[in-house]
């Protein structure tokens, strides 16, 4: 058993469990310090997995990583690939309108007033903002690990959702002010002007292109690592709200699944704008919504 990944799942399935650490620990008879310690890769025994999984309300082979890792909470999705992310050497990104780790601070920024506008006022509101912030300590760390690891990054971005994007704005599905709502759309051509700089200058290890063409019916993720790969189906927008229910990602390592999902991608890959024509296209689209 891979033990630092059972950690990660661990960790995973307690945020998208929505209980407390120290709930779980109660509930299992251990310290939360002992747990904190499962989840950092200690050695866990399969009968501790069995109960932990119950508690969950998962199969012990989602914490084993066997099958298919099903995820509806946006923190607890950010947490997980954040997991995958520091183990991966190579990532590829198919459909969406951009990829959090190459994103900028005035994206980032948009995102975290727009999200905390979005809480409304009341009781509730402290628990709120904790998953807010949580959230973005998840998306932080997937940024600040890109930038340590720098891995291949190959990227097919959307044309229809990076038109949705500039159109809507940096999280385009929230209520918020008008105010906010402008330092939104703006972060959103700022963001899109610098993947047309990048597809312009190609740096080393970093490839983007732009599907024109019929996107993907679904967006979905390739994470390689030295022994093995996973697919994410369906991930969940970074800018979606962490109290947010708008989809479930699934998680795969299975060969079947990561070989059709990669003969995909090359073939949008293949088809794809790149370079200059395909940062051309893209500052075709951030005027068209100026």
């Amino acid at each position: 058993m891979r033990f630092a990944d059972i950690g990660q799942q661990l960790r995973a399935y307690r945020v998208e469990s929505g209980m407390r650490a120290e709930e779980i620990a109660a509930r299992l008879g251990v310290s939360r310090a002992a747990l904190y310690r499962y989840e950092k890769g200690e050695v866990i025994k399969l009968e501790t997995i069995r109960r932990l999984a119950e508690l969950l309300k998962v199969s012990p082979l989602a914490l084993l990583g066997i099958g298919i890792e099903y995820f509806g909470r946006p923190a607890a999705f950010q947490e997980r690939l954040r997991g995958l992310e520091e183990q991966a050497d190579q990532l590829l990104l198919v459909g969406g309108a951009y990829s959090w780790p190459l994103t900028g601070d005035a994206f980032e920024g948009a995102l975290s007033e727009a999200w905390a506008q979005s809480v409304p006022a009341g009781p509730e509101r402290t628990i709120a903002m904790a998953a807010v912030e949580q959230t973005l300590g998840a998306l932080s760390a997937r940024k600040r690990l890109y930038a340590q690891k720098r891995p291949t990054v190959i990227a097919v971005l959307s044309e229809a959702a990076l038109r949705q994007f500039l159109s809507d704005g940096v999280a385009g599905h929230l209520a918020i002010p008008e105010a906010t709502r402008t330092r939104c759309k703006v972060a959103a051509a700022q963001e899109a002007e610098s993947i047309a700089n990048l597809m312009e200058s190609v740096p080393i290890g970093l490839q983007i292109g732009l599907a024109t063409g019929n996107a993907a019916s679904m967006p979905f993720m390739i994470l390689r690592g030295r022994d093995r790969a996973h697919v994410v189906t369906a991930p969940l927008p970074a800018d979606t709200a962490p109290s947010s229910t708008v989809g479930v990602s699934g998680i795969t390592a299975a060969d079947e699944a990561v070989s059709i999902h990669q003969r995909v991608a090359e073939a949008m890959w293949r088809d794809a704008l790149k370079g200059s024509n395909a940062a051309n296209r893209v500052r075709e689209l951030i005027r068209a919504a100026a």
